[in-house]
């Protein structure tokens, strides 16, 4: 649950501004009466499930690349440095990376590759 505003916080802006637009339509003079409260209550059903499964599948994905690094499996992660060349890195731990949290690290990158970003080959 630690993660959760971290993995999920751009979806939970974009819920808030659905639910801002719900509001403002349901409020207009041609809707009916409660249709405000209807819609608010079926947007935010409809948000929560959404980014709760979203969450699930991620944390779910993560759980198993961590598992599959510890197996000494190869991990795919994605590279945002290089979008021209190398779109994605190969990572594995007998190649020197080491798992730091959530974190792919290795003295050969300058940066970190973060596990809900890889998926396992």
């Amino acid at each position: 649950m630690k993660n959760f505003f971290f993995l999920e916080g751009a979806y939970l802006i974009l819920g808030g501004i659905i639910l801002l637009i719900t509001l403002f339509v349901g409020t207009r003079p041609f809707m009916s009466k409660g249709a405000a409260k209807r819609g608010l209550l079926w947007v935010s059903l409809v948000l929560a499930v959404f980014i709760g499964a979203h969450y699930k599948m991620t944390s779910n994905r993560m759980e198993a690349v961590k598992a599959a690094f510890e197996k000494d499996q190869p991990i795919i992660c994605e590279s945002r440095m290089l979008r021209k060349v190398a779109q994605s890195v190969n990572i594995q731990k007998s190649k020197e990376w080491s798992l730091e949290g959530d974190n792919f690290v290795s003295p050969n990158y300058s940066r970190p590759f973060f596990s809900a970003r890889c998926i396992v080959e």
